[in-house]
C-alpha cells in the first residue's frame, strides 16, 4: 500500500515516517502539511536528511488519492472532523490520530474538546481501534479512530478486570503521567524547557478530553455506566506514560490470579507484556517501542489492587498503534513494521 501522512510536520507524523520506512507492506508517497506546503521535510526535522527528500504537499484529496491508498491524521482536534469526507470520497482508507471521531457523542466532544464535532454519520462509521480489545473490528473498515495516548495505557490495564467482574468499575482511580512530547511540538509557557525542568505538575484536573473517552469504553465492557476520578501530570522527559490506576477488588483475587488473568487475556497478542508478580514496568522499558508493560499488587489491608501500565505515547500511543490497526485492517500480521526492541537506557 502507499501512505499518506498529513500533519507530517508534528511529532506523531514523524513517527509515522519512522516506523513506516521499516514495514515491508507500505510505502510512504506523501508527506503532507498545510503550513508548510512546498518545503523540504528535512528542513524541520534535519534527522530525515537523505532520508526523505520529499517536499511536503498540500491538503487536497484528490491530490492525495493520486499518490496514496491510505491516510494517516496526524492534526489537531477538530481538523480530521473537516478533512475525513471528503477524503473517504475520494476512495482513501483514513486513520484518524486525532480524537475526533473517537467519541460517539457529538455533545460530548463538543463539551470537552470546544471543538465543532465530526457529522454524526461519520462518527457512526468509525471504529475505535484499541487494538487489544477491537483489533477484530477494524478489519476491511474504511474509517479507524486511534485511541489517545492515555486512554491506550489506562484501558489496556483496566478492561482485563473490569470484563472479568474482579474489580468494581465506580472505584477506579487513574493517575496518569506523561513525558512532555504529548503535549505536541508547538512551543508553549507550560512546555518551555525553564518551566518543566526539575518540576512535575498536575494539569487539566477533572477536564482532560482523554476523560469520556476512558468511559465510553469502560461503560462498554462493564455494561453500565462508569465514571472515574482521572488526574494527569507533566513529567520532565521526553517520551512514556505510566497510569497507575487504583480499585476495589471484588472477590479473592490475589497478585498471581491478577497476573494469569492478563496473560489469559491477551494471549497471543504481542505488544502487551505482563509482569511476573511483584516485578513493575518502568517507561523507560518500552521507549521507542510498541509494547504496554502492565504490573499489579493487591492489598488485602485495603482490599484493593494497584495496576501500573506504561507505553512509549508516540509509540503505541499514537504512530505505533495506527499501524497496527492498518495491520489489523488489512488482515496482515499486527506487529509488521513494529518489531522494534525498546531503546535503553
Amino acid at each position: 500500500m502507499n501512505a499518506a501522512i498529513i500533519g507530517s510536520t508534528g511529532y506523531g507524523g514523524v513517527e509515522l515516517i519512522r516506523l513506516l520506512a521499516s514495514h515491508p507492506y507500505v510505502q510512504v508517497t506523501s508527506v503532507v502539511s498545510s503550513s508548510s506546503e512546498g518545503t523540504p521535510i528535512a528542513d524541520g526535522f534535519p534527522h530525515l536528511v537523505e532520508i526523505r527528500t520529499d517536499l511536503l504537499d498540500g491538503v487536497d484529496a484528490k491530490a492525495i488519492r493520486a499518490k496514496a491508498d491510505v491516510v494517516f491524521l496526524a492534526t489537531p482536534a477538530g481538523i480530521a472532523a473537516k478533512l475525513t469526507p471528503e477524503l473517504l470520497e475520494a476512495g482513501l482508507k483514513v486513520i484518524d490520530i486525532s480524537g475526533d471521531h473517537r467519541l460517539k457523542s457529538p455533545a460530548l466532544y463538543e463539551q470537552w474538546y470546544k471543538k465543532t464535532p465530526a457529522d454524526e454519520a461519520y462518527l457512526a462509521q468509525a471504529v475505535y481501534g484499541l487494538a487489544e480489545v477491537y483489533g477484530d473490528r477494524v478489519q476491511g473498515v474504511d474509517l479507524i479512530s486511534n485511541p489517545g495516548c492515555f486512554p491506550t495505557a489506562t484501558l489496556l490495564g483496566l478492561v482485563p478486570a473490569v470484563a472479568a467482574g474482579w474489580i468494581d468499575p465506580a472505584t477506579i482511580i487513574i493517575d496518569a503521567k506523561s513525558g512532555v512530547s504529548g503535549a505536541g511540538r508547538g512551543a508553549s509557557l507550560g512546555t518551555h524547557y525553564s518551566e518543566l525542568n526539575e518540576n512535575f505538575s498536575a494539569y487539566k484536573v477533572n477536564k482532560h478530553q482523554h476523560i469520556p473517552e476512558i468511559e465510553q469504553v469502560l461503560t462498554d465492557i462493564a455494561g453500565k455506566p462508569v465514571t472515574t476520578t482521572f488526574t494527569t501530570h507533566l513529567v520532565p522527559m521526553t517520551r512514556g506514560i505510566m497510569s497507575t490506576m487504583y480499585a476495589t477488588v471484588i472477590g479473592d483475587h490475589g497478585d498471581d490470579d491478577f497476573v494469569q488473568l492478563y496473560r489469559q487475556y491477551y494471549e497471543g497478542r504481542k505488544f502487551v507484556r505482563v509482569r511476573d508478580t511483584g516485578k513493575w514496568p518502568k517507561t523507560k522499558e518500552v521507549w521507542g517501542s510498541n509494547y504496554c508493560d502492565i504490573g499489579f499488587i493487591n492489598d488485602p489491608r485495603t482490599g484493593r489492587v494497584t495496576i501500573v501500565s506504561v507505553i512509549d505515547n508516540l509509540v503505541k500511543g499514537a504512530a505505533g498503534q495506527a499501524i497496527q490497526n492498518l495491520n489489523l485492517s488489512m488482515g496482515w500480521d499486527e506487529t509488521l513494521g513494529l518489531n522494534f526492541v525498546p531503546v535503553y537506557p
